[in-house]
């Protein structure tokens, strides 16, 4: 029988043929475990915030003014927060750098404390503070850009709401400590005049007494004469 030269290739192929089982092999899932080389302990992560509520949070932009270069700088992208503490009401404002966490604001927000809106941009806003976010208290003037007006409306009006009720809770506090002196006065007033009146009544008593003596003695010359 003839062999036709023109025929083309087989179909299948041996190499091709031993490879696919080993293909199979290695896709295979053995179901084998491989047990970690170092275990790591889970750590509780403190951020200081845990005694605090949080009042705002916005996301936003800070700049801070470089008085040296007479310019703004750019301070962070993050999130701005207002935090009330729940024992004493005090109110801060934080703000961290979303990927490093990284402080770039951190101070109270006091009752002198105003908030003004940047002139040519109404997303920004501008105020004074005594930040402590470099680990050193200095005074620092901050500009805020945020992605809308209604989020900048937003933070100015809760600032300046804060900064209000931080006042009055000042004053009242100003009024309990001069109450608590008055009553100590007073107190310590009557103390002194009942010390007073004691030393009075002692003293009238020794008197009684010596003029009793006194009658006495006279009766008794009275007698010794006779």
């Amino acid at each position: 029988m003839a062999i036709d030269d023109k025929a083309g290739p087989e179909p299948h192929c041996r190499e091709d043929d031993d490879n696919a089982p080993a293909a199979a092999v290695d896709d295979e899932d053995t179901g084998a475990q491989v047990a970690p080389i170092v275990k790591l302990e889970e750590v509780a992560v403190t951020t200081g915030e845990e005694d605090e509520d949080p009042i705002l949070d916005l996301k936003a932009k800070l700049y801070r003014f470089d008085k040296e270069g007479n310019q703004w700088k750019e301070r962070g992208v993050g999130n701005v927060k207002l935090l009330k503490h729940k024992v004493n009401g005090k109110v801060r404002l934080v703000m961290r750098q979303s990927k490093t966490l990284k402080i770039c604001a951190n101070h109270f927000v006091i009752p002198t404390m105003t908030v003004q809106e940047h002139s040519g941009n109404d997303k920004s806003c501008v105020w004074h503070a005594a930040d402590f976010a470099d680990g050193n208290l200095k005074e620092e003037m901050f500009c805020i850009r945020f992605a809308s007006v209604e989020n900048c409306k937003t933070f100015m009006e809760t600032v300046q709401e804060v900064a209000e009720s931080q006042g009055k809770k000042e004053e009242n506090n100003d009024a309990t400590v001069t109450a608590d002196l008055l009553d100590k006065l007073s107190v310590g007033e009557s103390k002194s005049d009942s010390k007073e009146d004691t030393v009075v009544a002692s003293n009238t008593k020794e008197a009684v007494k010596d003029e009793a003596k006194t009658d006495e003695d006279k009766k008794d010359e009275a007698a010794s004469k006779a």
